[in-house]
């Protein structure tokens, strides 16, 4: 297990954290999956040394007694990033509000991934 975010008087595991963001996240429409979810990467990195290291999907900081955020998305094709980045942003706050009770001063969004429709 990853070394615990220290906030507000409570020890969080980093892990804890990803699923709070993950699960708000994946709700969102236009969001494909939080991470990487290139298949072929992804069989390379399972099977072989030389597979490229995915980065964790949701990283937390400390910052002046908040939380920043950063997640890692996959999206699909269509729909405009400005605006997935917004409702992510919106998710995530309110989600670690309700769960964790602590604020979130910022949410860094990275497009990682990009899913085309089969035609």
């Amino acid at each position: 297990m990853s070394e615990e975010i220290k906030i507000a008087g409570m020890g969080i595991a980093p892990e804890v954290l990803a699923a709070i963001v993950s699960r708000a996240v994946e709700e969102i429409e236009g969001v494909a999956a939080v991470g990487v979810k290139d298949i072929a990467t992804n069989l390379v990195s399972m099977f072989s040394a030389r597979g490229p290291i995915a980065g964790p999907s949701v990283e937390a900081a400390v910052v002046d007694d908040t939380l920043a955020i950063t997640v890692h998305v996959t999206v699909f094709f269509g729909y405009p990033f400005k605006k997935l980045a917004e409702s992510i942003r919106e998710a995530v706050s309110r989600a670690i509000d309700a769960q964790v009770g602590v604020e979130v001063c910022s949410v860094d969004v990275c497009i990682d991934g990009l899913v085309f429709p089969k035609e």
